[in-house]
């Protein structure tokens, strides 16, 4: 935490960005530091995901089509069957909702996420727009929190060697 709460303010907005491409999320975590603890920094990143505006929103979902494994579960095992339906799936949910498909995957095991993201997916395509848009954004909400927590047990553990 401390590395977190004495880096600079470009480098603290960096490293959050990584968690969560939003620049206002970024931006309002970094301004309202020091946090005491992990918890704090935790709870005031999910406070800040609640209130993503639309355009936040969009810009964060945006970043995801970015990350280096976008269509998610495409790297799990499988047949070539499930990954061509994944591919399909990913495809149609893209073009049914003009952004890429996110979902939490923290605690799924490698063997089980091929298929817990296409009956996700397949779930999801059901949806309205708005109901749709609602579930990205709380999905979004637990990547960024599991992706925040990773970075700074990370720079917690490099900075204790």
């Amino acid at each position: 935490m401390h590395r977190f709460n004495e880096a600079d303010a470009g480098a603290a907005e960096e490293a959050l960005l990584a968690c969560c491409g939003s620049h206002r999320w970024a931006l309002r975590l970094t301004a309202h530091r020091p946090y005491p603890d992990i918890e704090s920094l935790l709870a005031a990143a999910s406070e800040a995901s609640y209130d993503l505006r639309p355009a936040d929103l969009t810009e964060a979902l945006a970043d995801e089509s970015w990350m280096p494994q976008p269509l998610l579960g495409m790297r799990a095992p499988g047949s070539q069957a499930a990954h061509t339906a994944l591919r399909a799936a990913h495809a149609a949910y893209e073009a049914r909702f003009g952004h890429v498909f996110v979902v939490c995957l923290e605690g799924v095991a490698p063997e089980e996420m091929l298929d817990t993201v296409l009956s996700s997916i397949r779930t999801r395509l059901a949806n309205d727009p708005d109901e749709e848009r609602l579930i990205a954004a709380d999905e979004l909400r637990r990547i960024a929190l599991t992706r925040l927590e990773h970075l700074v047990a990370t720079h917690s553990e490099a900075g204790a060697h």
